[in-house]
């Protein structure tokens, strides 16, 4: 497989520029089984290039074909998604008016539970079987399969059309953004709405969110590059709202070009990028340094934190977290574990550093000194849930935008 891109997956623009390489990395959700712990992982070289013609920061798609079928991450475990996807599915059952909405990476279900509360009409698509069985449970409707023209296809056929067609956080795992987005053009119905919710590339730059780039996270969006690659499909980028939601992110809305105006939000975001130089080969360049100083800091300050005889662990198993891991060669000789909310991932090891993953009740048993927060993303939301561990003295590490011990 190539570990390059040889043209933008956006806008089709020849030569990415690579600014970070990163090395080998194994997939970030593909955590490890106990009996599995004495073999090599695969691994797939992280390089990662911008797009210097619209902005789009991106890492070749070298997953395994089926790779989704079985996914460990959910929503659910994190509060702030749950009041997050109330408030998304309030705007998306006002955009539908009746009509179906149809979230593509469903997950869950979480995002659609809200939605059926409010008496919308969904659907689901997911490739994931065994989150589809956990969203059925909650009432939610998932048609199990990864999206593409023909599966656009089989929906329509047996649906209808979409009114509203969503896809949080899963529009940045698609490698190829065109055969995606020709299954959004076949079933969206003329009147309908394409929402995109997405961490935003401008927001990974300014806060350093380098760890944002994983083997299943390829791309992270400017707007000028979403802008671009509806162009090709006669999708036309309409409003925009900013979130803060992953470290900022931003929810943008696409229409048929022509039936709707777009707003000055639209103008304004476009403007931003181009101030920030998120078409300058320098603006990389100078980020790339940034992440080399946190990765020589962050060592220096676990060192001294475990030369202090400090029992630190790590709050949180995120795929961004194993990619600030595996960088930085951070493993089990200065974490001693990992806790982390979701059930799906207890008892497994990170993929490639292997430090065992735990339930969050492990911190009141090990009492760890200090918790590396690697879901820094739901930081207050951790930070209010651990009022033990701070009333006895316990301190937080958070490595971004830079490391900083909270007590």
């Amino acid at each position: 497989m190539n570990d390059q891109l040889h043209e933008c997956r956006a806008c089709l623009a020849p030569k990415p520029y690579l600014f970070l390489p990163m090395g080998d990395h194994p997939p970030a959700n593909m955590f490890v089984r106990a009996a599995e712990l004495a073999e090599v992982q695969p691994s797939f070289a992280l390089n990662t290039q911008a797009c210097l013609h619209c902005g789009l920061i991106q890492v070749a798609d070298q997953i395994p074909a089926d790779f989704f079928r079985h996914y460990l991450y959910v929503p659910s475990g994190a509060d702030t998604m749950h009041t997050h996807f109330g408030a998304f599915a309030e705007v998306l059952t006002k955009e539908a008016e009746g009509g179906l909405i149809v979230d593509i990476g469903a997950n869950d279900g979480l995002l659609l539970r809200a939605c059926n509360a409010l008496g919308a009409k969904t659907l689901g698509v997911d490739p994931a079987a065994n989150l589809a069985e956990i969203a059925k449970e909650r009432g939610v409707e998932i048609h199990v399969a990864y999206f593409d023209p023909k599966t656009a296809e089989t929906v329509r056929k047996e649906r209808g059309p979409a009114k509203v067609i969503v896809t949080t956080n899963t529009f940045n795992h698609i490698g190829d953004l065109h055969n995606f987005m020709a299954g959004v053009e076949h079933l969206l119905a003329p009147d309908g709405v394409f929402v995109i919710e997405v961490p935003w590339a401008r927001k990974l730059l300014e806060h350093n969110e380098f760890d944002t780039v994983y083997q299943e996270h390829v791309s992270e969006f400017s707007l000028l590059s979403l802008q671009k690659l509806g162009a090709f499909f006669d999708l036309e980028v309409v409003d925009v709202d900013r979130l803060t939601v992953h470290g900022g992110s931003m929810r943008v809305f696409l229409r048929h070009t022509g039936t709707r105006k777009p707003t000055a939000a639209v103008a304004d975001m476009l403007q931003e990028e181009r101030d920030a130089g998120m078409l300058d080969a320098d603006t990389y360049d100078k980020f790339a340094d940034r992440i080399s100083a946190i990765g020589k800091q962050l060592a220096a300050m676990l060192g001294d934190l475990k030369g202090q005889g400090l029992k630190v662990a790590g709050y949180g198993a995120p795929a961004k977290g194993n990619t600030l891991l595996n960088y930085f060669g951070i493993g089990p000789d200065k974490l001693d574990f990992l806790v982390d909310r979701n059930p799906l991932k207890h008892g497994l090891y990170s993929p490639g550093m292997k430090i065992p993953v735990r339930d969050v009740d492990a911190i009141a048993e090990e009492r760890p000194d200090v918790l590396m927060v690697l879901a820094w993303n739901f930081f207050d939301e951790i930070r209010a849930q651990q009022t033990d561990f701070t009333a006895r003295g316990g301190r937080f590490l958070v490595p971004l935008p830079q490391p900083t011990l909270v007590s």
